[in-house]
């Protein structure tokens, strides 16, 4: 079996890690690395291969191989927790941009996702955030206004979930959460700092009072280099 180019994909790890390659700096082309380290373009591109699938460099067709910041932020997949907590928890400068604020009639995606029907409304709460000083969530929330009657810029800016559990006395229970890549839309480029990335995570929340009612549907659009989403699962013995 072949592993050279495992033995190339560990050194350039290296190099990452130890400070050697920086974030967004530009790796040398396939034909250096074959160079470098005296191997096929086959075993070069084996190893960039894997070095991309595990998080370690971007490759953007026409331009080359790009490192990744490796330093990424820890996002819990299990639990309930807003931005403003997140902020707090990971200790670095943050802001949140409120984009829009707006009651709206649910069109057939939002009647489907937050099963309520066209006579409803709805609040749009478009928001940008920003952690060390970049753009690098797009969370666009969709409340039910049957349960939050009153939403201002303020709040949105602030913490809804703090509005709604201290303001309106509601318990957040649950939520249901689906985590998918996807490519980068024309509003992701437009809202975030995006450099050379072309993909997006996205994760969609259906989120539950404690009586079991769906009051709001988010779709919160993070950058792929920035975050780490992890989970903590226990083996249920049967």
């Amino acid at each position: 079996m072949d592993h050279k180019y495992i033995n190339i994909y560990n050194k350039i790890i290296n190099k990452i890690e130890n400070g050697m390659l920086e974030p967004k700096e530009k790796l040398p082309s396939e034909n250096e690395l074959m160079q470098e380290y005296h191997v096929s373009r086959d075993t070069i591109r084996k190893a960039l291969d894997l070095l991309e699938r595990n998080g370690f460099i971007l490759k953007v067709k026409g331009k080359g191989s790009f490192v990744l910041d490796i330093n990424k932020f820890e996002f819990p997949v299990s639990g309930l927790t807003s931005f403003k907590e997140l902020a707090q928890k990971i200790n670095v400068e943050s802001e949140t941009i409120v984009k829009e604020c707006a009651l709206i009639n649910p069109n057939d995606y939002l009647m489907k996702h937050l099963n309520v029907s066209k006579e409803d409304k709805v609040w749009k709460v478009i928001r940008v955030r920003k952690i060390g000083g970049q753009k690098i969530i797009l969370d666009k929330d969709y409340l039910n206004m049957e349960f939050v009657p009153h939403l201002t810029e303020e709040i949105c800016k602030d913490s809804i979930y703090q509005y709604i559990e201290n303001d309106l006395g509601l318990r957040i229970n649950f939520a249901k959460k689906e985590i998918t890549v996807q490519q980068a839309t024309e509003e992701d480029q437009q809202y975030l700092d995006f450099d050379n990335y072309n993909m997006i995570v996205v994760v969609k929340n259906y989120i539950y009072l404690d009586n079991g009612s769906l009051f709001q549907f988010t779709e919160s659009r993070h950058r792929p280099d920035k975050f780490r989403f992890i989970d903590f699962a226990k083996r249920q013995h049967l």
